[in-house]
């Protein structure tokens, strides 16, 4: 009878999993709801019976149940990489003529809608849905698998003939029946609203209890699948394979996706989308171009940032009008003041907007902007809606022009504006309450220390109870100062004092990062901390050299003088390194091979054919030399692409430098393309 009962098991998650995928991907009732859902109840009565038959890809696995305490940190196998954005159909047609440039062969482009949604990475082993992650930073996304298995659009087990192992990328969202249904609920519930479909749909991925996620109806679309096997040619037989695999992929019918031959096509593509995009069933906010042909997209290769082989339109913005009611000032962690104006809250497309950028004082006189006047405002690409002009028709006789604050509306300090800045700063940042919280909260962020258990209300906590005043302090904290605090169990305690300790074996780049200088970004960290092999050879290095240090240039390479010119911030520099913060680099993610090219200091520039910018970058590193941004009287070697400017030439025949084409350069080092071990440029979508 147990064998007749398991056979049953299996035989109800075969034909639960092809109803779904009729229903769910292909908008085809095979069954009715009551017949679908006896079966599911079948199914778990047996499960129940059966435990040793627990399956993580079960169709009852759909309800969720299981709590995730934490989202477990994955890196991506490839990167998911973000585009290049664009408002401007002229910045279209420049992309295009920037291929032209590049590609002597024909070729065509993929146009697709751009959902507004959040991005996720989902693998599959031998057919059954193995781990799902968002993309994060690109290099390393958070584990939402448990989420993710709720999602009814998206199959726990795949159908046809699929690889052993397959990557597939899409976009989770709502659709705006789901999303007004959720919000109704919510307001019935007593519930504050959710804003906007995006956010909701990112914050409900990272929920603790995927059977609150199973109950939000978030769906799916699959757009890319990335083959080791290198079958696919073109980005539009993607579709093709996805479909036959049981994945809800955009419609072709519905003109979600085509291919077209030329920019007419694209623009063509743009303006019907433009018109209609309103009467979509979910959220857009622009079309992605892609160039179809995968060995093309190979040849022109990426950016640090985004695919060269690609790039985002993203619509305007639909513009409301609303009341100003009040111009209030934030004090920023750079100490930047940046006026916000509070507003009567409208909606606009789908979101609640009670606030808009009005982002520093030229904008302010630019747009004559007074209290209680009616503005226009509107939500583009940016997270905050901004003010783009002003209804003077309706304004008062008796309004006042508005005068920017002279003083820090939180510690009193003059504010003080360079010629060539754009902001008001205050200048007093070891004192002044919201640059130091904010230097606190940015150094524990999740691309910086990465401190477990620490958040920015705990950050709010430990400084109004005068235990941090800087991010040294972190770590002489215990947990006889923790106890006390209100809301601090012994457990929480437990977890900072462990999330503290664990920091100390962060990389020296995210320790730079977390530091906050002005202008050191996470990709300028990299830079530096590659270049100079600790702190000390870093916080003694002269204007001259930062300067020729790939990437860098003279704003930032001032920014770091200054910043390792102040005593203060030397101190917290050494106390971090006595509580054994990690400031010396580790180079063996980039292991040197050969000695070829030993300190030699070497610029890139132009288009290359056998290989792309980033490849040589590492090619020069894993060869000892070093990569800089300038040429200069230092300088050993320009390599010369095709379509460089002539200024670099000039400069290195002024200064009597080797200058190698591609070829003789890769002969000098003895590439071989064939044993690069590099998987950045491999067939498939990458984003």
């Amino acid at each position: 009878m147990s064998k007749i009962e398991i056979n049953r098991i299996i035989e109800l998650r075969g034909l639960i999993h092809l109803y779904n995928t009729q229903y769910y991907i292909h908008s085809n009732s095979v069954i009715s709801d009551f017949e679908f859902d006896q079966l599911l109840k079948e199914l778990e009565q047996l499960e129940l019976k059966h435990p040793e038959t627990n399956d993580p890809n079960s169709p009852t696995k759909r309800v969720g149940g299981d709590i995730t305490k934490s989202f477990e940190t994955v890196s991506h196998k490839y990167p998911m990489l973000s585009l290049s954005n664009s408002y401007s159909k002229d910045d279209i047609a420049e992309f295009d003529q920037r291929v032209k440039k590049i590609i002597d062969v024909p070729y065509s482009y993929v146009c697709e809608l751009k959902y507004d949604g959040v991005a996720i990475s989902i693998t599959y082993k031998d057919g059954k849905l193995l781990k799902a992650i968002t993309r994060g930073d690109g290099t390393q996304g958070e584990d939402v698998t448990n989420n993710v298995r709720t999602i009814s659009s998206i199959p726990l087990v795949l159908s046809g003939d699929y690889p052993k192992n397959l990557e597939v990328r899409g976009e989770i969202m709502y659709s705006k029946l789901a999303f007004k249904e959720l919000n109704q609920n919510r307001e019935n519930e007593g519930l504050p609203l959710f804003s906007n479909p995006r956010n909701s749909a990112s914050g409900t991925l990272k929920l603790q209890d995927s059977s609150i996620v199973a109950k939000r109806k978030l769906d799916c679309f699959l757009y890319s699948v990335f083959f080791d096997d290198g079958r696919i040619n073109k980005v539009f037989e993607q579709y093709k394979y996805l479909g036959n695999f049981g994945f809800k992929t955009p419609s072709i019918s519905k003109r979600y996706v085509e291919t077209v031959k030329n920019v007419d096509g694209i623009m063509s593509f743009i303006n019907y989308w433009e018109e209609k995009r309103n009467n979509l069933p979910f959220e857009i906010d622009g079309i992605v171009v892609k160039i179809n042909e995968t060995n093309i997209q190979k040849e022109i290769g990426n950016t640090s940032k985004s695919p060269r082989w690609a790039i985002a339109y993203k619509y305007k913005a639909i513009q409301v009008s609303t009341v100003l009611e009040e111009i209030v000032y934030q004090v920023g962690r750079t100490g930047a003041i940046t006026p916000v104006a509070n507003l009567k809250p409208v909606m606009i497309s789908g979101t609640i907007v009670k606030r808009a950028s009005v982002h520093n004082s030229d904008q302010i006189k630019k747009l004559d902007l007074r209290i209680n006047d009616v503005v226009f405002v509107e939500k583009g690409g940016e997270i905050i809606p901004k003010i783009t002009g002003v209804n003077f028709s309706e304004r008062s006789p008796s309004s006042n022009a508005h005068s920017f604050i002279n003083n820090c509306p939180e510690c009193n300090s003059i504010l003080v504006r360079d010629d060539d800045q754009a902001h008001h700063y205050c200048l007093n940042s070891n004192l002044c309450p919201p640059q130091i919280k904010g230097k606190l909260i940015h150094f524990i962020g999740r691309k910086q220390l990465n401190i477990d258990g620490i958040g920015q209300e705990t950050i709010e906590q430990l400084y109004n109870e005068k235990l941090i005043e800087n991010v040294a302090d972190l770590y002489s904290l215990n947990k006889e100062d923790l106890l006390p605090i209100d809301r601090m169990a012994e457990k929480s305690v437990d977890n900072i004092i462990n999330g503290i300790q664990a920091s100390k074996s962060a990389p020296f780049h995210k320790v730079l990062f977390g530091l906050g200088i002005r202008y050191v970004g996470e990709t300028v960290a990299k830079k530096l901390t590659s270049y100079f092999k600790d702190i000390n050879h870093l916080r003694s290095s002269s204007f001259e050299e930062l300067c020729n240090i790939d990437e860098v240039g003279e704003k930032i390479a001032e920014s770091l003088v200054e910043y390792f010119s102040l005593d203060y911030n030397n101190k917290i520099i050494d106390e971090l390194l006595d509580q054994g913060l990690q400031m010396k680099s580790d180079h063996s993610s980039n292991v040197v091979k050969s000695n070829i090219l030993k300190n030699k200091k070497i610029v890139i520039s132009g288009i290359f054919e056998n290989v792309s910018r980033e490849e040589l970058k590492s090619i020069i590193e894993t060869n000892g030399g070093k990569n800089v941004s300038t040429v200069t009287k230092a300088t050993d070697i320009l390599i010369a692409g095709d379509n460089m400017g002539p200024s670099k030439i000039e400069k290195a025949k002024e200064f009597n430098i080797s200058i190698m084409k591609e070829n003789d350069f890769l002969s000098l080092i003895n590439y071989n393309e064939k044993s690069s071990d590099s998987n950045q440029y491999k067939q498939g979508q990458l984003f």
